[in-house]
């Protein structure tokens, strides 16, 4: 007998070595992997709300927590109820499998299972059938489970693998979905039902069957009381409350946002972004409502930063991700569209920088020509002389041509790109044309650098993630972005620019209040026009609405909306058109003065044209003359000459000024017996051959008529525009035919190379 014991033990002995190494072997050809039920992708708000889901190709949703996102009592009930010795047997348990087996043969049905939560989980990623051969694949997988991974792990597996009926799995999916909380949130009869849900999970949904499921957690809820895990007083309370649960739904917030983030972040199954849920809930509203107001086929994209920050708080990036007509899953806020005028702030941001202007400087805005570009504002009108802010607050185009000619577009264009707001071109060769919108760009690379405008000169990128780093790039000094900003301030302490592109495709506003930047931009995606979209029409009152929406905001959360500190590089200064320059109110030279901000106490004189710096014989701002004892001009040597300085207007703004302002006005007249030597600084341009408002008549029979001009002084070339159109040029007084077509009131312009012109009208019969 004893023989027989000593051979039985070492044949069982012998057994356990095999299946020990066998089960080693096993482990080592058929490895566990947990990452091929990789959690799925969900984008979350800042408060952890998810936002938008990316489901496996099953169409399962996993939002992954850890033991610690929780409650301590939702674990409780789990273990309790599903495996009281989780922590102490090695993933099965004898005892539960022998009484599952005697309970589901006596009753002739499954009474219970007896797995455990290692065997569920094992069960969970690698399903198998309800046989023999399934059941010992399960136990394998369980003791692999037990061998590589902790208790701890492995109930972090179960809590995010577990059904939840339909394409739910996991309790982090099931919180937000059944319940619009987060885990952590959850109330002990809502953590009681989560755990006993896996159990029958199509069978026991809340959403559907709440009396079924109140029941199911009822029954969990006595087995506390058997095990005596929570008071009676406790139990009882949870047992009042009714099950209840909001309509399931997937989350459907910032789509454009989240399939960027997906991009940027293709291993990431939680992307915590930084977008505020209750105000992207509040955009994603207004463009919806918006887009019934826009032509067909319109999209709009809104971009909302806290530049305290540069944190992303909205996005939206079409009217409407389901709308296909309106290409909804187009995100216009990172395709490449022309910008309008939304760049011209930074010219005269640069301009203050170098010294060239200050804040009333005295521009130009009147017709001009370069090369072949004959640039014209947006209402085809012109205002003459205008100060840097005004020009900048009416979006004139002539003076931000005059400024970007002077400081160099390619300058402009590599001092944009260095901060990170690339322009592209056909041709990727910058020119003047840039600052009208002759180049593409990204609404969040513009918005991004309007946030110089708001952090003392600085650009910082846009941060869409918590874990994105704060990076500040100098572009302008503090004192200059403060001015630029005073000079974009319309009301509501908001700052802000519209834009408009060449052919009505684009319009745009930017705008920066006391915490935010905010970008909106509406068009269609496909590029077309539409006729009369204008970015002060379509997209400004959007920016006024958000605008309300962040301040109403910053109320209800008792933020104080501070003013824009104005730096200590900034002082305030009356100076004197047409010098840009300090003189007495008194003066005789100071024929209009305006108090400006300047910067670092230097004030620079009336910046001059390029065609200014190119001609002297046209040169304006202080000259010198010699005058007799009559006032009249002299040559310098004449007998008696005095020395007499005056501030002279730029020429091109001679048909703008005031009769007293005019050159012909100040300049006194020559004295012919001892006359200046040389040619005169001044010769008005004239047309002759043609009266203002002359009435001119083909002959019988003829339908047409022309009209033989002259141009009379100026200087170099001349360009004739009839109605708008360039019909002729002509080298100094050389003479040139007319000839007129149409009937009716006609607009005739001549233009030479100083920049003044000569107007008149007249009438074909």
């Amino acid at each position: 007998m004893k023989k027989f014991f000593c051979k039985l033990f070492k044949f069982l002995l012998v057994l356990l070595v095999l299946f020990v190494g066998g089960f080693f072997v096993a482990d080592y050809l058929f490895p566990l992997s947990v990452s091929q039920n990789k959690t799925t992708q969900t984008v979350v708000a800042d408060d952890e709300t998810p936002l938008w889901r990316f489901a496996d190709k099953n169409g399962i949703w996993r939002y992954s927590v850890s033991l610690d996102e929780v409650p301590d009592y939702y674990l409780d009930v789990l273990l309790n109820y599903e495996d009281r010795y989780f922590y102490d047997h090695i993933g099965i348990n004898p005892i539960s499998l022998l009484r599952a087996a005697w309970q589901n043969i006596s009753n002739d049905r499954i009474v219970s299972g007896g797995s455990t939560i290692s065997m569920q989980v094992a069960r969970l990623l690698y399903p198998h059938d309800r046989t023999l051969f399934g059941k010992l694949k399960q136990i394998f997988r369980t003791f692999q489970l037990e061998l590589h991974y902790s208790k701890k792990e492995i109930l972090t597996l179960y809590i995010n693998h577990a059904p939840y009926g339909g394409t739910i799995e996991g309790i982090g999916a099931a919180s937000w979905s059944y319940f619009g909380k987060q885990p952590k949130a959850l109330t002990r009869s809502e953590a009681v039902l989560l755990a006993v849900l896996p159990q029958a999970p199509s069978r026991l949904r809340p959403d559907r069957f709440p009396e079924r499921a109140k029941q199911a957690r009822d029954k969990v809820l006595d087995r506390l009381a058997e095990y005596q895990v929570w008071s009676n007083d406790l139990i009882e309370q949870v047992r009042r409350d009714e099950v209840w649960v909001y309509p399931r739904k997937a989350p459907q917030l910032a789509p454009l946002l989240a399939y960027r983030l997906k991009q940027q972040y293709p291993n990431e199954d939680i992307i915590h972004s930084t977008i505020d849920v209750s105000l992207q809930y509040n955009l994603e509203d207004l463009a919806v409502n918006r887009k019934n107001q826009l032509p067909p086929k319109s999209s709009l994209a809104i971009l909302v930063v806290d530049h305290t920050d540069m944190t992303v708080k909205g996005y939206v990036g079409s009217a409407d991700f389901n709308d296909k007509e309106r290409f909804g899953q187009i995100d216009m806020i990172r395709a490449l569209r022309s910008p309008g005028s939304t760049l011209k702030p930074f010219i005269y941001a640069f301009a203050i920088d170098d010294g060239m202007i200050h804040s009333e400087s005295l521009l130009q805005d009147v017709p001009r020509i370069t090369s072949d570009y004959r640039p014209t504002n947006f209402d085809e009108g012109f205002y003459g002389p205008v100060s840097a802010s005004e020009a900048l607050s009416k979006s004139l185009n002539l003076p931000a041509v005059q400024l970007i000619e002077l400081y160099g577009p390619k300058r402009f264009s590599a001092k944009l790109a260095g901060i990170g707001l690339p322009l592209s071109s056909i041709a990727n060769e910058p020119n003047i044309s840039y600052i009208l919108g002759g180049a593409s760009l990204r609404m969040d690379n513009l918005v991004s650098a309007y946030s110089a405008f708001a952090r003392h000169g600085e650009v910082s990128p846009l941060r869409f993630t918590k874990k994105e780093p704060l990076i500040n790039k100098p572009l302008i000094s503090d004192g200059s972005a403060w001015i630029t900003r005073q000079m974009l301030i319309n009301s509501n302490l908001l700052a802000y620019k519209t834009g408009t592109s060449y052919g009505y495709r684009d319009a745009w506003a930017v705008g920066v209040n006391s915490r935010y930047l905010i970008g909106v931009w509406v068009g269609r995606p496909d590029g077309t026009p539409v006729a009369g979209q204008y970015g002060s029409i379509s997209a400004m009152p959007i920016l006024q609405q958000v605008n309300s929406i962040l301040l109403n905001r910053e109320n209800r959360l008792n933020r104080l909306i501070t003013s824009n500190k104005k730096p200590e590089s900034v002082s305030s200064m009356k100076i004197c058109w047409p010098l840009g320059q300090p003189l007495p109110e008194s003066d005789a030279n100071c024929h209009r003065q305006k108090t400006a901000w300047i910067l670092d106490k230097m004030v620079p004189p009336t910046l001059s044209t390029y065609s200014e710096l190119k001609n002297n014989i046209y040169r304006s701002g202080w000259i010198n003359i010699w005058v007799n004892a009559r006032g009249e001009r002299v040559a310098a040597d004449c007998l008696g000459a005095q020395k007499k300085q005056v501030a002279l207007w730029p020429v091109s703004l001679e048909n703008w000024l005031l009769t007293k302002e005019r050159r012909q006005s100040i300049l006194p007249p020559i004295d012919k017996t001892c006359p200046i030597m040389g040619k005169d600084i001044f010769t008005s341009l004239n047309i002759v051959g043609l009266r203002d408002k002359q009435l001119i008549r083909a002959l019988p029979g003829v339908y047409q008529v022309t009209v033989d001009l002259t141009p009379e002084g100026g200087y170099g070339e001349k360009w004739w525009f009839l109605d708008g159109e360039l019909v002729a040029n002509s080298q100094n007084n050389e003479k040139i035919a007319l000839t007129v077509t149409k009937k009716g009131k006609h607009r005739l312009l001549l233009l030479d190379e100083s920049g003044q012109i000569v107007r008149l009208t007249f009438i074909s019969d």
